[in-house]
């Protein structure tokens, strides 16, 4: 088959050559983007005059006609012709004839995927957007159930302080809020069109950028040829921006994963995001969190990916740009699903109070409450410390905690102890008392709650 950029080379390549350099196993998830940049670019075409009225008419039947075909899934794509845009050419050609072979007029393959890729990312953050708003209602929804059900709070793991666990649930809702955010700001940098800078150079025919832009919905476009051509800035901060989200699913997810042990027993997942056991009955596996958790390695190795293939790439375009796409249709991918996967799992999941309950009133996470105590009653907080560590061991080697110890064990380390302790040191009354801003009181915890549904208005 001749190449439709063949007439200068006397000799093809082996089949086995144009496999290896083809990226229509890839990049046909950009037939409806590529479809909509011809579209605009023959509209535009017809407008300047540089194509007749017959010409625009004929390639724009021959494009709704193949956008139909597309959307049907009808579209049989060849190695033969590489890559996405030489299949669509092609297939217009065949469809209407050699007039089709004038809708590259003053066009490059490097302009145009590059407007792909705009129009394909500006579509999918939005929908990311919208993901991470569903899932920061779901988080509000089922911190509004839970302000006053206290939790354990962890630092190294370990028990530190009690808290309400709807705080707990709300820290996630602020990375939501940060990455929601980032791509929201990213839209400016995707919002620019690199249609009409040609190969690298622009074109002498007297297109309008500005025309293009208008009907691809860009605010602006590149000031520079070479660089909307060569630049890939965008595509890189999709997979920075993506890369925290996955970061802030992971950890969500790991603790999503501890919760659920026979040692935690904090939630239960609904059935529908747990798997079983092929050899053990009685399982039941977070295999959804894990899988997230697990996934945020590929996103990362995407971000990284890019970069390196960037790093040591002179002006303007090269073949190994083509290795900017897997890697970013991976990640649309797996962040859109994970972010459906967790809302839906977090929307659906048990809460034990129960179990919360007991925790906290089994450890020693109100420690600091005692310290505190002290040290309003006129103690240097240091020397607090270390009465409230004293008193600690004693209960460790008693085998009990500190609202079970008698108030003359108490005394011994200091009397300024006196029976109004126990009210202290009950977690609810901790967690109640917590009123700095941002903190986990009761009351602070509501105003946080509000404050973050004035964010999704």
């Amino acid at each position: 088959m001749t190449k439709l950029w063949g007439g200068r080379f006397q000799k093809s390549a082996e089949a086995w050559v144009d496999e290896f350099g083809a990226s229509i196993g890839f990049d046909q998830q950009l037939v409806l983007e590529d479809l909509e940049g011809s579209v605009a670019h023959v509209t535009m075409l017809g407008a300047t005059g540089i194509l007749p009225a017959a010409d625009v008419e004929a390639i724009l039947g021959g494009l709704a006609q193949l956008q139909e075909k597309a959307i049907a899934g009808e579209l049989e794509f060849t190695v033969a012709n590489e890559d996405i845009h030489l299949n669509l050419e092609k297939m217009l050609i065949d469809l209407i004839g050699p007039v089709g072979g004038k809708l590259h007029t003053g066009r490059s393959r490097n302009d145009q995927v590059a407007t792909d890729m705009h129009i394909f990312l500006k579509k999918r953050v939005k929908e990311a957007i919208g993901l991470m708003e569903t899932f920061q209602k779901t988080l509000l929804e089922k911190a509004e159930e839970h302000v006053e059900t206290i939790a354990p709070g962890y630092t190294h793991l370990q028990r530190a302080q009690p808290i309400s666990f709807a705080h707990h649930i709300m820290a996630y809702f602020w990375m939501l809020e940060r990455d929601k955010q980032r791509f929201t700001e990213s839209l400016k940098r995707i919002d620019i069109l690199p249609l009409g800078a040609g190969a690298m150079a622009g074109t002498t025919f007297p297109i309008d950028r500005l025309k293009s832009a208008e009907l691809l919905g860009f605010s602006e476009v590149y000031a520079n040829s070479m660089d909307a051509v060569s630049d890939r800035d965008f595509i890189v901060e999709f997979l920075s921006n993506s890369s925290l989200l996955m970061a802030h699913l992971s950890r969500f997810a790991e603790e999503i994963i501890l919760w659920s042990t026979d040692e935690f027993k904090f939630i239960e997942l609904d059935d529908a995001f747990s798997t079983g056991s092929s050899i053990m009955p009685q399982k039941k596996n977070p295999d959804m969190a894990e899988l997230i958790r697990g996934k945020s390695g590929r996103v990362y190795g995407n971000l990284m990916g890019l970069l390196t293939v960037l790093k040591g790439t002179p002006l303007t375009y090269n073949k190994d740009m083509q290795e900017d796409k897997e890697g970013m249709f991976d990640t649309v991918h797996t962040i859109l699903g994970s972010l459906k996967i967790f809302e839906g799992m977090i929307r659906t999941m048990t809460v034990n109070t129960e179990r919360l309950h007991q925790a906290v009133h089994s450890d020693f996470s109100n420690a600091t409450e005692l310290a505190d105590y002290l040290a309003t009653k006129g103690m240097p907080f240091r020397e607090a410390h270390e009465v409230t560590g004293k008193l600690v061991f004693t209960c460790i080697q008693k085998g009990i905690y500190l609202l079970d110890l008698p108030l003359e064990d108490m005394k011994q380390e200091s009397e300024l102890i006196e029976a109004d302790i126990y009210d202290v040191l009950a977690p609810e009354a901790a967690v109640r008392r917590r009123h700095s801003l941002g903190g986990t009181g009761f009351d602070q915890v509501k105003i946080q709650i509000e404050k973050a549904k004035a964010c999704l208005v």
